[in-house]
């Protein structure tokens, strides 16, 4: 007799599955928050705005974009339902494949950007310590393959054993003590110069308020067709919510706060990987920080895993995620990755309207209905293209309030009145 497949992304998680704690979703959320990339980021804020402007963005977009997540995560953990499936729930089962390819896309390249990341921060450790020639083709080569061989190692153990024993008990602690360190270090510096210059510096202008808010929440909304992958395994919806809405929040808050610090000290030349190794035990904490990175291409791989197999379900999401990690690996030694960041921060764009739909859709106990057997589900299609020209087109208007909150506010209202009554 023929064996059933059974399409483990498209179906929910069962109840032996969801051991995700209040404390896990947290501890996971806060360790992917952390990442050199988040601090990188924070640096472009100053001197685009003033160090006021730049605190508001910061706090308000941590809250908003983290609250997005844990709304997600909530619908998420209700239903056991993936990112796939959520968006099988609400465009169609045949529209649907045209954001979860999409999604696969922009993971395997945020993948190949956290090796690359890791790569260059790895040399650079080894430059310093070492006394390694970075620029030599033959140990990047060997530095890829080195956290690529990792990421394969974590790859093949269980998802739910490394949140809760690797990263909660062992990994977390040793990124809040790396992160302690650097604000201390950065702090006196800035202390030295005269705290009251450093409050009242002002930008240029080549930024405004409501860019500065977007820039922000770039960082969590990037997140969105992940967060349910995990949080489908948690005990209760309610717990998800706080848990990710917190660790995330507070994680988002710290990094951006950190690069922001970083620039207003003078010294980011390019990269906050030259300015941390120049701070006092700046190896140590960049060394630790590079470790928390590879949770972050882990979270990326295991996502786009699930979503692969929603769309082929005879291949395990472990065999999936074995094969996309040799993907990323040779994306990230073989392409310029850093002239592709545009096309993947515009691919990344297509996500913000995709989950104010959903959420519109889904969001209220709207996922008690059945799924759709359809192969469109015209309405939230139509939607979901309006709001990517929308998100585009906000910015030729020059209106000030940049992209990302207007276009998630006219998808969602759009969507929760069109929505098909219970």
């Amino acid at each position: 007799m023929k064996e059933t497949v059974v399409n483990q992304a498209l179906n929910p998680v069962p109840a032996a599955e969801r051991v995700f704690a209040w404390r896990d979703h947290a501890a996971l959320w806060f360790s992917l928050g952390v990442g050199l990339l988040v601090i990188q980021v924070g640096a472009y804020l100053v001197p685009a705005v003033g160090i006021r402007e730049a605190i508001f963005a910061t706090l308000a977009g941590s809250v908003i974009g983290a609250g997005l997540l844990a709304w997600v995560s909530k619908i998420a953990c209700d239903s056991g339902l993936s990112s796939a499936a959520l968006m099988h729930h609400s465009y169609g089962r045949g529209f649907a494949r045209l954001p979860v390819l999409l999604n696969i896309v922009q993971l395997i390249g945020w993948t190949s950007f956290e090796l690359l990341i890791m790569r260059e921060g790895t040399l650079a450790i080894a430059a310093q310590a070492l006394g390694i020639n970075a620029q030599s083709p033959i140990a990047s080569i060997v530095v890829a393959l080195f956290w690529g061989l990792l990421l394969a190692a974590l790859l093949s153990a269980s998802m739910q054993t490394l949140v809760r024993r690797f990263v909660s008990r062992f990994g977390l602690p040793l990124v809040i003590i790396s992160l302690l360190w650097l604000t201390y270090q950065f702090a006196s510096r800035l202390a030295d110069s005269g705290f009251a210059a450093f409050w009242n510096r002002t930008g240029d202008g080549s930024l405004g308020l409501f860019g500065a808010l977007d820039l922000v929440i770039a960082m969590p909304i990037s997140w969105l067709p992940l967060v349910a992958d995990y949080a489908r395994h948690g005990r209760s919806g309610r717990s998800a919510l706080g848990g990710v809405w917190l660790g995330y929040a507070i994680a988002n808050i710290w990094c951006y706060a950190l690069g922001v610090m970083i620039a207003s000290s003078g010294q980011v030349d390019g990269s906050v990987v030259t300015a941390l190794l120049l701070a006092q035990g700046g190896l140590i904490a960049l060394g630790l920080i590079l470790l928390d990175e590879l949770d972050n291409a882990y979270g990326d791989l295991y996502s786009a895993a699930v979503s692969a197999h929603s769309l082929l379900p005879r291949f395990s999401i472990r065999r999936f995620a074995l094969l996309l990690v040799l993907v990323g690996s040779l994306c990230a030694l073989l392409l310029p990755m850093h002239s592709l960041e545009p096309f993947l921060l515009m691919l990344s764009s297509v996500f913000v309207p995709l989950y104010g739909v959903i959420l519109g859709r889904q969001a209220f106990g709207a996922l008690a209905r059945p799924v759709s057997a359809r192969l469109i589900e015209p309405v939230p299609a139509l939607l979901w293209l309006l709001g990517i020209a929308c998100y585009h087109g906000l910015p030729l208007l020059d209106l000030g309030l940049g992209s990302a909150l207007p276009t998630l506010v006219v998808t969602f209202t759009l969507s929760l009145i069109t929505r098909p009554k219970q």
